[in-house]
């Protein structure tokens, strides 16, 4: 039986998917304890006055674009498919942009570990944030004239996770 005296090591493109996964099973995780459906939760249509969405775009990128105009604005995602691409912008903001069949963006969904780099919710949804019994914070705002909705959820883990989505209504 032979022994190698080299150390077996991990490649920088093994730990970064490494490290990417470990991330997304974390923040999955963070995200589905904290949409456990409660009968307090409810979906806030916006008020008559509230024509236009306050949040409708995301680092320039908005609905229908289509997916190289997406990655002209956001860079080369770490993980890219024709449904789905995955951007890792900072240890604390990743992001996914969805696409339809057409390759047009259909949804944006932005986390913002530990709510650093988040903006405020009034600038996304309004006021009017619903508390859910285990401490988590939601709004969703729907735009028919827009075709679009856009929540603000915020967990109740000990690292908060902001999530931030715009989509469109189906």
């Amino acid at each position: 039986m032979r022994y190698s005296t080299e150390k077996p090591g991990i490649g920088l493109v093994e730990l970064t998917y490494l490290l990417i996964g470990a991330l997304l099973l974390l923040l999955l995780g963070a995200i589905a304890k904290g949409q456990t459906p409660t009968h307090a939760m409810k979906t806030v249509s916006a008020p008559s006055q509230m024509e236009q969405p306050l949040y409708r775009e995301y680092r320039g990128v908005r609905l229908g674009m289509t997916a190289a105009e997406t990655r002209a604005k956001l860079g080369e995602p770490a993980m890219k498919s024709n449904e789905q691409d995955f951007y890792v912008l900072s240890q604390n903001e990743t992001t996914q942009i969805a696409y339809d069949a057409f390759q047009k963006v259909v949804t944006i969904s932005t986390d913002y570990t530990g709510g650093i780099g988040a903006p405020d919710y009034k600038s996304v949804v309004g006021s009017g944030l619903l508390t859910r019994p285990d401490g988590s914070l939601f709004r969703m705002v729907q735009y028919p004239s827009e075709g679009m909705w856009v929540s603000y959820n915020k967990s109740a883990a000990m690292v908060p996770v902001v999530t931030i989505t715009i989509q469109l209504i189906r």
